[in-house]
């Protein structure tokens, strides 16, 4: 059993504050007027022993179907407005939901699984729309019924009214007998569904590595696996549900036996009236379904309560990289100085250093290669500068300014990070260059991409930079996507720009044309991550990386004349070509 939150759901109510007030409101009206149509129909049932013309007929049917539309019309205000009231706590809390997952740290959907994430962004959102509309209507409208229909019974024969009700501490009793269960039941049911969706997920997203190694048959059997696993705990959710809701009906059908019963020795005797049975009968019949619906409306509090747990887990999670308490705003035009000083990073939860007491200087204009083994921490170092990895304060320089200091928006605007994948989104050529400058005009669009040489590709497709690329840009091939991505860095003017093995689908000669082209067009700090060494030639300055170090640094004429890492890696390089050529 949850523990009860009723903290969090009173903050999820207070801004609807007005409207559940209303709906409360008519809860009370519509139990009232509940109330009043079995005594209106007691007073007719005994007044036939009487007699009344035609005319009373009438007059009293319409009496009672104007009591009954009232009602009706009521209960229906009263539902729209307790389930809008839901139905709009869901949308604001899965929009601030999507906010808190936007601002968290970059891995940290990959920590939690996109699937899980998912399913709390759908199914428990869902819940908790269901516990903050249905439940709660459903809980006051059941004590609002007790509350006046109770009386109102007592009024006509107390020793009936008793025993009509004894039988529901029972239903109670049952409730509680298969609630837990049932909540167990339904969390692991949203646990399969979790890893489900995340099996799919990943699918989708990995369908060419499945055809390419030809891995449907063992996709489609793990698929198979875990849609059975979900089946299971469905079937067994709803055995026990099919149960338990049948079975509070029977045991509530009971007290209307009982009465009928009881009430026709009481009629003989002459203590109980006609009019008085029947409108006992009625409020018993009214009693039955909000006494049956309890355990379900018991078991759905639950679920929400279970639910809330779940997303507030999610929405208390704080980001490890934000703003400082006291960021500050860039007050003078970047340059494009950046400067490393003693920097080190290590794994979450362990001692091991990636960067290790790393230093460096790189000056407005320079392009500068960072080139060594695979491992050594050269995507790391990349992530750092745009602050997408954690970092100590006082370790890492933009110009003159701390990057900690800065505020993330001003730094990653000044600083443009081109992935070796990167992302594309399933929109047109155009829309995924100006993502990161979404008013940018068409003609900016073709300039950043005849710069990132991606333009003349463009305009070969049928659509040109109207084309639709598929999701994560599956329609082009590798090249073509990084300098898309590239063309996108571009569009926002930022004065560095790191490309993380961006261009290693790239050809060198295009390569080397693409970094003087920036480098002369727009004066831009570039530090090109790479393995293609025929490239990182080109540039002003390399510097060779090993365990988190700077080892080597120069131009590549200064350090293929120098033994080490970089020599090493020049001749294997140039072997490796040599041998290509020959085949």
């Amino acid at each position: 059993m949850p523990a009860l939150r009723l903290d969090l759901i009173k903050n999820y109510l207070r801004p609807h504050k007005k409207k559940l007030v209303v709906g409360a409101i008519c809860l009370v009206v519509v139990n009232l007027l509940s109330v009043a149509i079995p005594m209106e129909v007691k007073n007719i049932v005994d007044d036939l022993k009487i007699g009344f013309s035609a005319t009373d007929v009438l007059n009293k049917a319409a009496w009672l179907v104007i009591l009954a539309t009232s009602m009706a019309s009521v209960r229906l205000i009263s539902r729209q407005l307790v389930f809008g009231v839901g139905r709009q706590v869901e949308v604001s809390l899965r929009q601030r939901l999507f906010d808190h997952m936007l601002g968290q740290d970059p891995g940290w959907v990959q920590e939690i699984g996109t699937g899980e994430v998912i399913t709390r962004a759908t199914s428990d959102l869902e819940n908790i729309r269901r516990l903050l509309g249905f439940t709660i209507l459903s809980l006051t409208n059941t004590l609002l019924a007790y509350t006046f229909t109770l009386p109102a019974m007592l009024t006509i024969d107390p020793l009936l009214t008793v025993i009509s009700i004894s039988i529901y501490p029972i239903l109670l009793g049952t409730v509680g007998l298969f609630g837990g269960r049932m909540v167990k039941q339904r969390k692991t049911q949203q646990k399969a569904l979790s890893l489900l969706s995340e099996l799919i997920q990943e699918d989708l997203s990995g369908i060419s590595a499945i055809k390419i190694y030809g891995q449907e048959k063992a996709e489609l059997e793990a698929f198979k696996l875990l849609n059975e696993r979900y089946r299971d705990a469905a079937i067994n959710l709803a055995k026990t549900a099919s149960t338990l809701f049948p079975l509070l009906q029977g045991l509530s059908s009971i007290s209307l036996l009982l009465l009928i019963a009881i009430g026709s020795s009481q009629l003989s005797a002459g203590s109980l009236t006609v009019g008085g049975l029947v409108a006992l009968i009625l409020y018993v019949e009214r009693l039955v379904f909000p006494t049956a619906l309890l355990g379900f409306t018991l078991n759905t509090f639950q679920l929400g309560q279970v639910s809330l747990e779940r997303v507030e887990e999610i929405l208390n999670h704080k980001p490890t990289i934000k703003d400082a308490e006291k960021s500050i705003n860039i007050i003078k035009e970047i340059k494009g100085n950046l400067e490393a000083k003693d920097l080190s990073i290590s794994y979450p939860d362990s001692s091991r250093e990636i960067l290790r007491n790393l230093s460096f200087k790189i000056n407005a204009g320079e392009i500068v290669a960072l080139v060594g083994p695979v491992g050594c921490g050269k995507t790391t170092l990349a992530r750092a500068i745009g602050r997408m990895v954690p970092i100590s304060k006082g370790q890492l320089f933009l110009d003159d300014y701390d990057v900690v200091d800065l505020k993330l928006e001003e730094l990653r605007s000044n600083i443009a990070l081109v992935p070796q994948e990167g992302y594309l989104f399933t929109n047109t050529l155009a829309e995924n260059i100006r993502y990161g400058n979404p008013n940018a005009s068409i003609k900016e669009v073709e300039e950043s991409a005849n710069q990132a040489r991606m333009a003349d590709d463009i305009r070969s497709f049928p659509d040109g930079f109207k084309t639709l690329v598929g999701e994560r840009g599956i329609t082009l091939s590798g090249g073509q996507r990084q300098r898309t991505a590239l063309g996108r860095a571009l569009l926002i003017n930022a004065k560095i720009i790191v490309l993380d093995d961006a261009l290693a689908s790239v050809d060198n000669k295009t390569a080397s044309a693409i970094l003087q082209t920036i480098k002369n067009q727009f004066n831009r700090t570039i530090l090109m991550i790479s393995h293609q060494l025929s490239a990182a030639a080109a540039c002003d300055r390399i510097m060779v990386m090993s365990e988190g170090k700077i080892v080597q640094e120069g131009t590549h004429q200064l350090l293929t004349s120098q033994e080490g890492i970089y020599k090493r890696m020049w001749e294997r390089e140039k072997a490796a070509e040599k041998i290509q050529a020959e085949s």
